[in-house]
């Protein structure tokens, strides 16, 4: 089989396993930190000029609500984004254009249907979590005014999982094209498509609201602005590209086959991204039930645990991609060492990251208030939650190389019932016997505990990847 000249030049199914992951991680790590600074630095600015209040509707309430619908989209691409790499890794190029042309199809499909249902039910929502008055009338604001401009994040991740997935309508052209970039390896243009628009994000922060007095109102519209930005960048590239992956308006049109691909992988990630979010909301609305001390609080520890979850997804798109490219192109010793040599990076990674965590954490919760009762309610949360990170490594491992090879159901299963399910269970369970926030809490190191051993039986016992270690 003839390999992709792309393919050869990334060394993504030739080179030393553990470089070709760390050279492809830190470009989507420092990508995924600047996606990740947009919203921090809108709690970060309403924080220390307008107050906890702002804070709270930032960093808390309206980001659970919105990754609800877009983390089921940004689902839906990763699909988008194995089924790119394969193709890739075995060197097909029609169907390469096929899956490209289909994906970004299906972001601006999606980003139009999120932008309505956005509009449309933002109010209820907010209502639904009994969100306390003093922050009711900022969420709604923002999470309106963040809809309008959904499109270019989901074109966005989309392209970057090429240049990897599907995500907002501004928000979602970026998050597609980006999704289709790194797909073939290419983690490195989105990374540069971010900290153009991520710096221009944190200008019109400082603009709007500390010279133009908008509040809550400055930081929404700075966001999608610059999402817009990063839409633009990405679709540029694309239709410069002298790749299989170049995109061409000509194409642009749903091809069924490759829907029904897309979605067999994707669904089930969507479906996945979902469930956590329906967990988190529900966490998130036995939060406000503390006050806005607290809320404010889960919203600073939010954006420092975010800190860890970017580093998870960042390496959980690299052994994906890693895993699909090898699958396709038939390199199934190197796709099983890939696994190992993952597990144990990313180990090690969150060894480091939490000890920082915990050693930093006070000096990172003062960038987003100084408020002294929520910054000592957000230090006991991290020293709490922090040790616990271990415990989900399995699963982001697992899952990520599952996904890869096209094994996507059971891994959904698994998450939603160990993960997001249990959480549930425990928090109106265990929250009825002994009400109070650190019983909330406990749902997130159990749920990571058995959900981990629930991927290691599949993993190894049931799995596509049973077959293939037995292959040795």
């Amino acid at each position: 089989m003839q390999k992709n000249q792309a393919v050869q030049r990334n060394g993504i199914t030739e080179g030393v396993i553990w470089q070709q992951l760390l050279l492809f991680f830190f470009p989507i790590l420092f990508g995924t930190f600047f996606q990740q600074l947009y919203n921090t630095a809108d709690a970060m600015i309403v924080g220390k000029f307008v107050g906890k209040e702002a804070l709270s509707a930032v960093g808390g309430t309206t980001g659970t609500l919105i990754n609800l619908l877009v983390g089921f989209f940004v689902g839906l691409s990763s699909g988008a984004a194995v089924v790119v790499s394969q193709y890739y890794g075995a060197g097909q190029e029609d169907q390469v254009r096929k899956a490209v042309h289909t994906s970004f199809y299906l972001s601006i499909c999606g980003g139009i249907f999120l932008m309505l249902i956005g509009e449309v039910f933002t109010p209820a929502a907010i209502d639904m979590m009994g969100v306390p008055e003093e922050i009711r009338a900022y969420s709604i604001s923002y999470m309106r005014i963040y809809f309008l401009g959904i499109i270019g994040n989901l074109i966005y991740n989309m392209g970057a999982a090429i240049l990897l997935a599907v995500s907002f309508p501004f928000l979602g052209i970026y998050n597609g094209g980006a999704a289709l970039f790194r797909a073939v390896g290419d983690s490195k243009r989105p990374l540069y498509f971010l900290i153009a628009c991520c710096l221009t994000n944190i200008a019109l922060d400082l603009l709007f609201v500390i010279v133009l007095k908008m509040e809550v109102a400055g930081v929404a519209w700075a966001t999608i602005i610059s999402q817009l930005v990063s839409a633009v960048l990405v679709m540029v590239t694309l239709m410069r590209s002298k790749e299989s992956f170049r995109f061409e308006l000509r194409y642009l049109r749903m091809d069924r086959l490759m829907l029904a691909k897309i979605i067999k992988i994707g669904l089930p990630a969507g479906i996945q991204s979902m469930m956590y979010s329906i967990s988190n909301i529900l966490i998130q609305a036995n939060i406000n039930s503390f006050g806005t001390d607290v809320i404010a609080a889960w919203a600073v520890y939010g954006k420092v645990d975010g800190l860890f979850w970017m580093t998870m997804d960042a390496m959980g798109i690299a052994i994906t991609t890693f895993a699909g490219q090898n699958f396709g192109a038939g390199k199934l010793d190197r796709l099983k060492k890939g696994n190992r040599v993952g597990l144990v990076m990313t180990t090690i990674i969150t060894a480091i990251l939490g000890g920082f965590i915990i050693i930093f954490g006070h000096g990172l919760s003062t960038l987003f208030t100084s408020d002294a009762a929520v910054l000592e309610e957000s230090i006991k949360i991290i020293n709490f939650i922090t040790p616990f990170w271990f415990c989900y490594v399995c699963v982001n491992v697992y899952s990520c190389t599952l996904r890869g090879i096209g094994d996507a159901f059971v891994p959904m299963l698994l998450i939603c019932f160990g993960t997001c399910g249990l959480r549930v269970l425990w928090v109106l369970i265990a929250g009825l016997v002994c009400p109070g926030l650190y019983t909330t809490l406990v749902s997130y190191p159990l749920s990571w505990t058995i959900t981990s051993i629930g991927f290691i039986v599949y993993y190894y016992r049931f799995s596509e990847m049973r077959k293939i270690n037995r292959m040795s």
